[in-house]
């Protein structure tokens, strides 16, 4: 072996065995030896934080930020590009991608990300990312200030290992975000005082309207997602609560019926009866955001992550969840999908501008 990177199924009984790997770090530390440690982001400008060489694999990024910007959580964009690719495998809001949306912070934890956040919920937390992240030829990290206001402080450390090369078949990380909102309710036939949405008469056996997650051309696996609901509508709707929605995951062209079909979104982010916890966190799944448990108002997120199961495809995959039972209700849905694949990568659409990013505002 000469690219030291470590393919056992565990991580930790693995960690004594000896790999030809060279640590290194990119990170915003005051050159001058002063405690600036930071760099500032002018309003509309882009800065490199990481120009890496050669093969290696990114092992862990964490980040803090400050800013008088409201929603600044959403208008900083975070792209990665790896072995010089044309187009960023990775492209995604800053908050979003460390697995909170609706621009704010909050305290959770899981295997692969986190934030650490400043006290109570607020804009500001260290976050951090373990998936690991491997390149043949290089590697770039950008993050783009799309606000109106500078970005007075930009905190980061970037991990890796060099290699001498990468031997072996390692698919390149990717993140995208996404954007519905709101989703387009389906108006059902009802019978007279049928309330609830569990309605014999809605069938949804297309999938044709669900909420994309993910859509990708080429061989990998997708390795999760965070998603972000608002539940606008949950006091002008029959049924406050948002979820029931079936996740259906459609592979290598697949119409009907997919290879991966749930029962419902609690059940698909592994929980089940409307997350009676409310906001709980596990290795692989959980709830990183609360609204209102009790009605299910308000804003959510919830996140899944196929590191024991991922989800294989060899030529493309739909990863989509209904919004509401058969797609009947009609919220504002966001996500951030992860997944690993060979290159190269279909080009991501493009990404909402700030306005279409921004989070609602209070509804009650």
């Amino acid at each position: 072996m000469t690219d030291g990177l470590y393919d056992g199924a565990s991580p930790l009984a693995g960690l004594a065995r000896l790999r030809n790997a060279r640590s290194k770090r990119e990170s915003s530390y005051d050159r001058t030896g002063a405690n600036r440690d930071n760099v500032t982001i002018p309003a509309g400008q882009k800065v490199t934080i990481a120009d890496l060489k050669g093969a290696g694999c990114i092992r862990h990024i964490w980040s803090t930020q400050a800013s008088d910007e409201e929603h600044y959580l959403r208008k900083i964009v975070l792209r990665m590009w790896w072995d010089g690719e044309e187009h960023p495998s990775v492209e995604c809001p800053l908050g979003d991608f460390f697995g909170v949306g609706h621009a704010v912070a909050n305290y959770w934890v899981s295997l692969p990300l986190n934030m650490i956040r400043e006290r109570g919920r607020g804009t500001q937390a260290g976050m951090n990312c373990f998936f690991p992240m491997p390149y043949s030829n290089g590697a770039r990290i950008e993050v783009e200030n799309q606000g109106e206001k500078d970005l007075k402080a930009l905190f980061y450390y970037i991990d890796y290992e060099e290699y001498d090369s990468l031997e072996g078949d390692y698919g390149r990380f990717h993140c995208q975000w996404r954007r519905e909102n709101p989703c387009e309710a389906i108006k059902w036939p009802k019978k007279p005082g049928e309330l609830l949405s569990d309605s014999v008469n809605e069938c949804n056996v297309t999938g044709d309207d669900n909420y994309v997650i993910l859509e990708a051309e080429g061989r990998g696996h997708y390795a999760g997602c965070c998603l972000h609901v608002d539940n606008t509508g949950a006091f002008t709707q029959n049924y406050t609560w948002f979820g029931e929605g079936d996740d259906m995951i459609f592979i290598d062209g697949e119409k009907w019926p997919p290879s991966l079909h749930g029962t419902g979104t609690e059940d698909y982010f592994c929980s089940a009866w409307c997350y009676p916890m409310g906001e709980h966190n596990t290795p692989y799944h959980g709830v990183s955001l609360a609204g209102d448990p009790l009605e299910a108002s308000g804003k959510w997120s919830q996140y899944r992550f196929h590191i024991e199961d991922p989800v294989h495809f060899k030529k493309s995959i739909r990863v989509t969840i209904e919004h509401g039972h058969a797609n009947n209700q009609g919220n504002d849905y966001s996500s951030s999908a992860y997944w690993y694949q060979a290159e190269p990568h279909a080009p991501f659409p493009p990404l909402l501008p700030v306005g279409e990013r921004l989070p609602n505002k209070r509804y009650r």
